[in-house]
């Protein structure tokens, strides 16, 4: 899903359930620092959504979801999701980053700050999450010592922290290879 697209459905939700405020959960969320950057996110075809100010709301989006007329008509859709959808780090919400408003109406996209996304995935660690976290890493544009420490207020056993600080440093590995062999530096945010 585009940037373009995301708007699209932020329009459609707001217009559906009176909203104005959405938490984006999911890959569609690094559209907030890097609009239609990366594959994993633009190739996706759903928006996973939560009401902000009335999350009983979100269901109403199904209207909007999955196998529903505008899912037919566009080829991208709302997946009304809830705060447990995703495992996040402590704090997640007070790092939350806008969408830049363009296209929108008013309606806004609250999305997860990149690191916390990430995070998400590598719990998750699907083979469509393991690709996606490969290419932001690769990309340079977020910090692993900060994924690092986000590990550490993840409410994960540690046997799951474990794990998830070795798919880091994997993941760093194989984008320190990849920028070596195309002869970029590292930039990571910090």
């Amino acid at each position: 899903m585009k940037k373009s697209e995301v708007e699209h459905v932020l329009r459609a939700a707001g217009d559906i359930t009176g909203e104005r405020q959405f938490i984006i959960i999911g890959s569609q969320s690094i559209h907030a620092k890097y609009p239609d950057q990366f594959a994993g996110a633009t190739i996706s075809l759903e928006l996973d959504l939560i009401a902000k100010n009335h999350p009983e709301r979100t269901e109403q989006l199904n209207a909007i979801g999955q196998e529903s007329r505008f899912h037919e008509t566009y080829g991208y859709y709302a997946d009304p999701v809830d705060s447990t959808t995703a495992v996040l780090p402590k704090g997640w919400q007070g790092r939350l980053v806008n969408l830049p408003v363009t296209e929108t109406n008013g309606v806004a996209g609250l999305c997860l700050d990149p690191h916390d996304l990430l995070i998400s995935k590598y719990v998750a660690r699907r083979e469509k999450d393991i690709e996606f976290n490969r290419e932001v890493m690769a990309a340079g544009v977020v910090d692993a010592e900060r994924l690092l420490a986000l590990v550490d207020i993840t409410p994960v056993d540690e046997a799951a922290k474990v794990r998830m600080r070795g798919y880091i440093a994997h993941d760093r590995r194989l984008a320190a290879t990849a920028q070596a062999d195309t002869g970029q530096a590292p930039n990571a945010e910090k």
